[in-house]
């Protein structure tokens, strides 16, 4: 069973669809309860990295979500859920992430064109868990202004001026920068590939 939390604006009925498209049973979580006992975590992302994390700490979920990371069950963030992961965002200075990871996610440069959205191919730079058994160079749908530098946990990346991270894998944390729940075919396979884990 995998458990969707429900902050309020993630883009839950795409990603409710993916799951039932590929035959995963799931539930939506919006407390400690419901994160303690859940098996496998996705936190989608749409919106402002300061109001998600804000609406974390006024559900007084931030540090259960953090211990469950810790305690090993698998995770996906989706867009704003993988920047969510880290210290801090240009988008929103002086809020916290959640601080699994160190860095701070950044704004692309003001001369290109802002929010990248539309469809770009994702390049390996490891093995991938989510991108197993899929194309070598998989194009998917993005939507977003802000980006995760290449970091050491990253297993692809894409590159919009600068090369960036569009999936992060590490034991059991796993983050896509792309909306899977947007990205047909391809975008099932990825999560079809975290719901197998």
């Amino acid at each position: 069973m995998v458990s969707i939390f429900d902050y309020g604006a993630g883009n839950l009925r795409s990603v409710q669809n993916t799951l039932e498209e590929i035959g995963s049973g799931y539930e939506l979580v919006r407390d400690r309860a419901g994160l303690e006992t859940a098996e496998k975590i996705i936190l989608p992302g749409v919106g402002h990295f300061g109001q998600m994390l804000r609406a974390l700490d006024d559900m007084d979920v931030r540090q259960t979500l953090v211990a469950r990371l810790h305690a090993g069950v698998p995770f996906l963030g989706i867009c704003l859920g993988l920047q969510g992961l880290f210290e801090a965002s240009e988008e929103a200075p002086g809020e916290r992430g959640l601080g699994i990871f160190p860095g701070t996610v950044t704004r692309f440069p003001n001369d290109l064109r802002v929010p990248h959205m539309g469809w770009n191919n994702l390049q390996r730079v490891r093995e991938s868990k989510l991108l197993a058994d899929l194309p070598e160079s998989p194009y998917v749908y993005f939507a977003h202004s802000y980006y995760v530098p290449v970091v050491d946990q990253a297993a692809a990346v894409c590159s919009y001026s600068m090369p960036y991270t569009a999936v992060l894998e590490a034991g059991n944390i796993f983050g896509v920068q792309c909306h899977p729940e947007k990205s047909g075919a391809i975008g099932l396979g990825i999560v079809r590939n975290f719901v197998r884990l």
